[in-house]
Parts: structure tokens; sequence; C-alpha cells
């Protein structure tokens, strides 16, 4: 039997403190008439936090005033604040994490950030620095209405997949522009990136610890099913990812210097779009340490690979 998708799936609460904009059908909300601050009234923070689980990602305009250390105080009123596990954080913080184009590349290939390790983030917080004039925009897609909507017989296959995560993939393939004049500087990025490897193993379907909600994890760094040889594998994943990118599931987001976004990685896909040229591209990302996933059937994530450059260090 089909399941029947809400009339209105993202309609705005209007028991909600906030101010709330709903902005496409199934996904993406603007809240307004809020200032960024790690001393937010508690409410709104609650407010906050529950937009985002329903909305599934929330932007705010107008925040020019928020420094560094302003967006890791606001994501503490969150939970705790984490640095990426293999890249730097940027200069003159603690857990911010720099997306800058420099030479007008950027990563274009939809993810769940982090899905590489078991306690991936519950939330990304993504301010805009600097801005191309055209171009740039990022992609949110709703992966629990994906398998809300999946035919029933797709659904009953989902419910017993488990996946293997791995930061260790093909980069150039995700990388706008990557010809061969730039393989050196995807080298040098897998090579940040990859100084140590991680496998996690995640159900492909996880339930979502506030609202109870299913929803399908994969994204760029999927690299099998468990028990299916890589040919199968690549097929299955085709067909569960678009239904995660079908437009009705996703919103897109036009940047303008000061916004910020705030999403639900436990319920979502992004993606930047690398159409900006040589334009300069910046945000900083603040993300929220998460709990590690646990599938329908009670069975959690867990890491089966952590293994540095220099050295095993098997989980």
């Amino acid at each position: 039997m089909a399941t029947i998708v809400p009339t209105y799936p993202n309609a705005a609460d209007p028991s909600s403190l906030l101010n709330i904009t709903p902005i496409a059908g199934r996904i993406g909300a603007v809240i307004e008439d809020v200032l960024l601050s790690g001393d937010l009234d508690p409410a709104i923070v609650q407010a906050i936090d529950a937009a985002v689980v329903k909305h599934k990602v929330v932007f705010f305009r107008g925040q020019h005033h928020l420094t560094n250390e302003d967006q890791e105080e606001f994501g503490a009123l969150f939970g705790d604040p984490v640095a990426h596990p293999t890249v730097p954080v940027a200069q003159d913080s603690r857990y911010l994490l720099e997306l800058d184009s420099k030479d007008g590349h950027a990563a274009s290939s939809w993810h769940t950030d982090v899905t590489f390790v078991d306690a991936y983030p519950k939330g990304s917080i993504l301010r805009a620095i600097t801005i191309p004039e055209a171009g740039g925009d990022t992609l949110w897609a709703n992966t629990e209405l994906a398998y809300e909507t999946l035919p029933e017989p797709l659904r009953q296959l989902a419910n017993n997949l488990r996946a293997v995560h791995s930061n260790d993939y093909d980069y150039a393939a995700v990388f706008s522009g990557s010809e061969d004049k730039d393989k050196d500087r995807i080298e040098q990025y897998k090579n940040v990136f990859t100084s140590t490897v991680y496998e996690t193993e995640h159900p492909l379907v996880r339930v979502h610890p506030v609202s109870g909600q299913r929803s399908l994890v994969l994204g760029h760094f999927f690299k099998r099913f468990v028990g299916l040889n890589q040919p199968d594998s690549r097929r299955l994943f085709d067909i569960f990812q678009d239904h995660i990118t079908r437009p009705e599931n996703v919103v897109r987001w036009r940047w303008q210097a000061g916004d910020v976004a705030f999403w639900d990685n436990r319920a979502t896909q992004h993606r930047a779009i690398a159409d900006f040229g040589l334009q300069r591209r910046t945000l900083r990302r603040v993300t929220i340490q998460g709990d590690v996933p646990v599938g329908i059937d009670g069975k959690a994530s867990q890491t089966i690979r952590s293994e540095t450059t220099q050295g095993l260090q098997n989980a």
C-alpha cells in the first residue's frame, strides 16, 4: 500500500514562537526577526530546534554581526560543537570548518555531513561570508519524505539493507572543473581529508531520535551495501538516491552575505552548485555532535575501520 503524503508537509506550526515562512512544499523555511547569538532566550532556542526538525533546513537573513566565536556559541546552544575529524579548523576558531572556493572550484555532490563516522553530526550551521554575484546556490533534500514516498517493495528492501560509508572516495568526481591541471590540488585535498580513513556501517533506514520518523542514509560517502558486490550496490544506490533528490523533495537557496542556514543533518542531504566560475565563495560551518543512528530493527551503526596514513588504529 502506498504511503499518503500529508497535504502540506512543510506547513508552518501556528503555535511556534517564531515568524516562519515555508519555502518549498516539502522542505525549507525562513525564520525572520531573530538576531542570532550565543545568549538567546531558551524558549527561542527550543523553538528553533523544533523548526529545524520540522522543516529540515531553516534560513536566517542579515546576520552580518556574527563572528566566528558568535557562530560557535550559537551552535553550542543546540549541543556540543565538534570539529571535522580530519580537516583542520578555520583560523581563529575552535570548531569552524571553512569552505572557501579560492580558485572557483567547489565540491558539488549530494551528501549528508560526515556519515563516514558512527555518530555523525546532529546538525550543521553554515554562515555566508563571501558570495558570488551569480551562482553558488545550495540544495537540500528531505530524506524522510524520500523514504515515506518509496513504493512499498522498495521500502521493504530498504528496511533490511545496511551500507558502508567512507571518506575514501573518488574526489575528482565531486569537484567541479576537475581537469588535468587540477589533479595536484585534488590529490592534496584528498590527502588531508583521508589523513585518517574511516569506514562505518549504517542502516540504510535510520529512526530519527526526536521525531521517530524514518529516513534514508546515503550520499557520496556511500561505498557499498553489506552483502552485495560493487555493481549491485551501485545500481541500488542509484535507485534510492534518485528518490531522495527528486525535485519535489528539494529546496534551493540563493545565498546573500550574512545568511545562516541551519539544517537537520539526520534527515537531509545537501550539495553546493559549482556554477560560479572564478568568483570567490566563502562560508563557515559549525557542526553539532550527533548520536549513533539506530535502524528500525534496533541495531546501531558501527565503525568498522579507522586507519591513519601512518599506520593502523582499528576501531
